[in-house]
């Protein structure tokens, strides 16, 4: 009896190349390819596979709120993250949705099947290196309006057009963002929201 795999990664070529690695496994069968986080729901209830592959980074939907959308309607699918950022709040958050594995892309290929038959097995698999990394600085110390803030200030804007966006004045913006700023142990807001960003927070 195989196993179902469902892919989804917004690079058709990443994603062909490893359907086709997969594939070569007698055990496994992927049925579903999609390159969008939102489409991935709708996949799973059509083809009902036992484990998805998500990337993080997609459109539509990134792979974390894809992985707690699958959790919530095709609970019975496994989910892994398969992905080129192996940030260590990625995989805090990736956890905390429900993913059930969370895997770097440069992994070898047998190593991959491996996990995938673990994860599908009802195991934990996480790549050693970025779990080390996660219990030393994964979890993120920012609040959660700190984080709406950062993220909104990401994109760039005035304090101003900062509040306005977010329905807050713009002395809690400046409050949230110093907060920040300090939590990232930067200088200015450019700086929080890339370290930030490197390390899987926002």
């Amino acid at each position: 009896m195989s196993i179902k795999l469902l892919l989804a990664d917004d690079q058709a070529l990443v994603r062909g190349a490893l359907a086709a690695l997969l594939d070569l496994e007698s055990d496994l069968d992927v049925v579903a390819e999609v390159g969008r986080g939102d489409e991935v729901v709708a996949a799973a209830l059509e083809h009902r596979p036992d484990v998805a592959l998500l990337d993080v980074e997609m459109p539509g939907l990134d792979g974390i709120a894809a992985t707690a959308e699958l959790r919530k309607h095709v609970p019975s699918c496994r989910v892994m993250i398969v992905t080129t950022f192996g940030r260590p709040g990625y995989l805090r958050r990736a956890i905390d949705a429900g993913a059930d594995g969370f895997v770097v892309k440069d992994t070898p290929a047998r190593q991959l099947a491996d996990a995938v038959r673990r994860v599908h097995m009802g195991l934990r698999v996480v790549d050693p290196t970025l779990a080390t990394e996660t219990l030393t600085e994964g979890i993120s110390p920012l609040t959660a309006r700190e984080h709406e803030v950062l993220r909104a200030a990401a994109a760039g804007g005035t304090a101003a057009r900062l509040a306005a966006a977010l329905h807050l004045s713009e002395g809690t913006v400046r409050n949230h963002l110093s907060a920040a700023i300090g939590k990232t142990g930067t200088t200015t807001r450019a700086e929080a929201v890339r370290v930030a960003e490197e390390r899987g927070w926002l």
